[in-house]
């Protein structure tokens, strides 16, 4: 066995608890800009949120396998890289896609739906793309993986939030108005708070193992960024739906990867890393490609 496969971070139950109240209040948060017409737009214009959960649900976790095959990691960290390609977009992706000139509707609209859908296909892709690797099926065989068990979990994080979020937005606009800035602001400094102290209590095995996965993570985000903007070009759409679907499937929630990590697989090294560190890189990149896109006048034109 690899020795970051034996690893187990160090998290306590009352911070396990934690990232769930943090993802939790994130979650609400983003919530409060979604109403009912952000569904009913995915209704009359369909194309461009179908093309793009596609590439998130279907072709990331996909090609994500396919990476694990080809690279050959660690089988904790392959199954890590599949768990995070199985979440949906992260709430900053809305961000950096409207940083980027991309169609901010787009995303928010393939957030939200994402957001719902990852109750049933978080677990599904994490349960069939895990059991098609061999080496990645043992981890999943010790633990006892229970996908109505994670379904459950991803419900009350995820999806308790955004209806409780959508309600305030729809029959409550003036105070959810009141509220929107201040949830953000502080979703933002909790996660960030929370990461900081991960490291601060792991921070010899981050620097002694975080050299397997830095590269590992940069393809893989690489490969996600491009899946979102082909995947879109090949659907004909134009340049801003391109960039919006980009952000999208580039742009992973790794909280709640760590969270699943943490409630289902002991704080498995490499997946922890894995989710850990995508989560500081798809910062990085997102910011990147959206200053390079933000330089750059939009051309809307659809592909020949």
């Amino acid at each position: 066995m690899n020795q970051v496969d034996s690893l187990s971070l160090n998290f306590d139950p009352s911070s396990i608890m934690l990232l769930n109240v943090i993802l939790a209040i994130i979650m609400f948060g983003v919530s409060l800009d979604l109403k009912i017409d952000d569904f009913k737009r995915v209704l009359q214009s369909p194309r461009g949120p179908i093309i793009g959960l596609i590439a998130q649900f279907l072709l990331l976790p996909a090609f994500t396998y396919g990476l694990t095959l080809i690279i050959n990691p660690a089988p904790s960290i392959a199954l890590g890289m599949i768990l995070v390609s199985s979440c949906p977009g992260g709430n900053v992706s809305n961000f950096f896609t409207n940083y980027a000139k991309g169609n901010t509707a787009l995303s928010v609209s393939m957030t939200s739906i994402s957001t719902v859908l990852s109750i049933f296909m978080t677990p599904f892709n994490i349960t069939f793309w895990g059991n098609m690797n061999e080496n990645t099926r043992d981890i999943l065989t010790q633990v006892n993986l229970n996908p109505m068990d994670m379904l459950l979990t991803i419900f009350i994080i995820l999806g308790v939030p955004l209806i409780l979020g959508m309600y305030f937005a729809t029959k409550k606009p003036l105070l959810a108005e009141k509220m929107r800035k201040p949830f953000k602001y502080a979703s933002v400094i909790f996660f960030v708070s929370f990461i900081a102290m991960a490291f601060s209590k792991n921070i010899d095995n981050f620097l002694i193992y975080i050299k397997y996965v830095m590269y590992v993570v940069a393809v893989h985000n690489i490969v996600a960024l491009s899946l979102g903007y082909y995947s879109a070009k090949l659907g004909k759409l134009k340049e801003k739906d391109r960039r919006a679907i980009t952000m999208e499937v580039g742009i992973q929630n790794s909280g709640l990867g760590l969270l699943l990590i943490f409630d289902f697989f002991n704080g498995l090294g490499g997946m922890a890393l894995i989710a850990a560190w995508w989560g500081i890189w798809h910062i990085v990149a997102g910011l990147t490609l959206g200053t390079f896109w933000a330089k750059r006048e939009v051309v809307n034109v659809v592909a020949e």
